[in-house]
């Protein structure tokens, strides 16, 4: 009798867990979260919560269900939603939206909020969002990175907006180099959509360096950069899956051939292609027991004949995880094939 493919998937996970010694972690379902309210959960930043003793997912929200929104309004006027995992990712419960106080320019309660970037820095949080300053049924508005401050990771202060390139910025991601100064890429949409960056010694004053030496190829969006195995990584959304970008200094960057995610997947919500990344590495990075797991949203109903149309259907998105492979200076992923997905319950 021909198994159905659910259960096919399923002794594959259990065989694969059991020769590798890690049955006790279950694989992570797909997809691995959708949001309860408007079903638009993109843009994932994945952090430890300390005080609370989790993990905790924030998530651009765009109103993917919202009825009578023309145009790309569902996409602004966004509240980042905010999900939580106590058993190392394998589950995830929404808890609601942060609490975000911006000044009165940003838009007040039309204000829309993108691509958070969250880290920790002396029992602080920092986060560099994304903010539009209102509700806008086309792309043609200024764009703003603001750095926000809280102690909860849901009470957020504004800090300072940050003078960068122009005033079409968006996607910051944030690095701590090795002499103690930080590092922080974005998206410059005046420039062809090209990676800058910026470099501050204390999260407050930032300078700006201008694009990103070995990026921009072609344009992208969403920069994540990390270190895993040796080397500096930075994965960048292509709209054709992700572009991948190796350093040994994360200053100058040399392309990798080949895009992750560029494929489709055959789980659920994950026949199209992967966008808009974070990634978190588990263990001392350059361990070669280390993990590095990979987050990404996708847009399930942008497929087949009906890619194009914009229905709710079109608009929703979900977010999905696969853990990363690394082989011969290159890094490589099966989405297909089982994640078993253990973010230490200790904090990284």
């Amino acid at each position: 009798m021909r198994r159905p493919p659910s259960l096919l998937l399923a002794f594959a996970a259990l065989a694969i867990a059991t020769a590798s010694g890690l049955a006790a972690a279950p694989a992570a379902p797909k997809p691995l979260f959708r949001d309860p309210v408007y079903d638009g959960a993109a843009d994932p930043v994945v952090v430890w919560n300390r005080a609370e003793k989790s993990w905790l997912m924030a998530y651009t929200n765009r109103r993917a269900n919202a009825p009578g929104l023309p145009g790309v309004a569902w996409v602004h006027g966004t509240r980042l939603g905010l999900a939580e995992s106590r058993d190392g990712g394998a589950s995830w419960a929404y808890t609601g939206t942060a609490a975000i106080d911006l000044p009165p320019e940003f838009g007040g309660a039309n204000a829309t909020h993108w691509a958070p970037e969250i880290i920790e820095h002396e029992g602080i949080y920092h986060m560099f969002l994304t903010v539009v300053p209102g509700v806008f049924e086309n792309w043609s508005h200024p764009r703003s990175i603001v750095h926000l401050t809280s102690r909860d990771l849901r009470q957020w202060d504004h800090h300072s907006t940050l003078k960068l390139a122009s005033d079409r910025v968006i996607d910051a991601c944030v690095f701590r180099l090795p002499d103690g100064t930080w590092r922080l890429w974005y998206n410059n949409e005046r420039d062809h959509k090209a990676i800058y960056h910026a470099d501050s010694r204390d999260l407050v004053t930032w300078t700006d360096r201008g694009k990103a030496a070995g990026t921009s190829d072609e344009g992208g969006e969403g920069p994540k950069v990390f270190r895993w195995r040796g080397a500096y990584w930075m994965v960048v959304d292509l709209w054709r899956g992700l572009g991948v970008y190796r350093s040994d200094d994360a200053t100058s960057w040399k392309r990798i051939p080949g895009n992750l995610l560029r494929e489709p997947g055959r789980g659920e919500d994950d026949g199209v292609i992967g966008g808009h990344p974070d990634v978190v590495v588990t263990g001392r990075p350059d361990d070669e027991r280390s993990r590095a797991f990979l987050f990404y949203f996708t847009h399930p109903g942008r497929r087949g004949a009906d890619a194009k149309k914009d229905a709710p259907e079109q608009r929703r998105s979900s977010i999905q995880v696969v853990e990363l492979r690394y082989a011969d200076g290159r890094l490589a992923c099966d989405r297909d094939a089982p994640t078993f997905l253990e973010l230490p319950l200790s904090g990284p």
